[in-house]
């Protein structure tokens, strides 16, 4: 991924070997962000060059801004992004599937906030019927990261309840989504009322408001019987909650922990529950684990796009020169659904 870091010569670039990127200088609270001019990359064996209409912002990474989330190997160090939609622009050697003009879609380890972006082709989605190349920039990382953990680790299945803390996320409202698409009982909880009331309207079936009595109000739902699976977006403050409301054989699956990666676990309990709880990560996975995803993904929900069955959520969209104000909408939970930046 041969993204260079910007220095003099770029000034002398021709156009077709150039483009602009948001640029991570520094990090911590010293940090910025600078549109700013920098080498175009060019496809490898296996990999598509896309033109970039949108760019997918995501909690890591404001956490990558603060030095505690890097790049992996291979990625832009500078240039942050983990999804992109756009078009198809060249193909580097053995890509067979994708030709030039292709609308596409997909994961990044880093790097997406730029005009242009290469990624390996079995990494990448079509954009669906009826979605257009802008707003499917909503769509990668949420729906992937919530299908991976919902559906194939967790195993969700029809008639099942699943509770999803803090649902108005971008992972939260695509994970409700497929819930509903997959004939689960979909639980979410939020802090803010309004998020409830949006996620209600996204077909969400019940809404519990995340204060201290959160778990009395998800035992009252279920008639004291507990979720099947709980898709934690939030982490440590929620565990002893979740410890009573997960249902005897019931799993748990923790996603994010932008509340805290610290909580105490009663074993016993969880023993005699036979609870599975388990971890997951999407961004450092490699190349082939991410195409058994991206593929499976394709097979089993991209068509649920083109019926409305499934849509992408956003809530604003910015300019690449204001990715600065994107981070601190998204500091601020603030938002319902996606924050996008636009490139075209």
């Amino acid at each position: 991924m041969p993204y260079g870091l910007h220095s003099p010569i770029i000034a002398f670039m021709s156009e077709s070997s150039s483009m602009q990127a948001v640029v991570m200088e520094g990090q911590g609270d010293g940090g910025t962000l600078s549109l700013k001019v920098v080498p175009k990359p060019t496809p490898g064996p296996g990999e598509i060059l896309a033109r970039v209409c949108t760019s997918g912002v995501n909690r890591a990474d404001l956490l990558q801004r603060r030095g505690k989330h890097p790049a992996p190997e291979g990625w832009p160090k500078d240039i942050l992004g983990l999804e992109f939609s756009g078009v198809v622009e060249a193909l580097g050697a053995d890509t067979a599937r994708w030709k030039v003009g292709d609308r596409v879609m997909g994961l990044l380890g880093g790097g997406g906030y730029a005009e242009y972006v290469t990624t390996h082709g079995s990494n990448v989605l079509p954009v669906p019927d009826g979605i257009t190349e802008h707003d499917a920039g909503a769509i990668p990382e949420v729906f992937l990261t919530a299908f991976d953990a919902a559906v194939l680790q967790m195993e969700l299945s029809d008639g099942e309840v699943m509770l999803i803390h803090a649902v108005g996320s971008g992972v939260g409202t695509a994970a409700l989504q497929i819930g509903r698409a997959l004939g689960a009982v979909t639980i979410g909880t939020s802090r803010t009322p309004e998020k409830l009331t949006a996620a209600s309207a996204l077909g969400l079936d019940d809404a519990v408001l995340a204060d201290a009595d959160w778990p009395e109000k998800v035992l009252s739902v279920t008639r004291g019987r507990g979720v099947d699976l709980i898709l934690d977006l939030v982490g440590g403050p929620y565990m002893e909650g979740n410890q009573r409301v997960i249902a005897p054989r019931g799993r748990h699956i923790v996603v994010g922990v932008p509340g805290g990666a610290a909580a105490q676990i009663d074993l016993g309990a969880m023993m005699l529950r036979r609870v599975t709880l388990r971890g997951t990560v999407l961004r450092a996975r490699p190349v082939q684990e991410k195409a058994i995803l991206t593929r499976a993904f394709e097979d089993r929900l991209l068509s649920f796009f083109s019926i409305g069955e499934l849509k992408p959520v956003i809530d604003r969209v910015f300019p690449p020169e204001d990715a600065a104000v994107a981070h601190d909408v998204m500091a601020s939970n603030k938002n319902f659904g996606k924050l996008l930046i636009r490139w075209e």
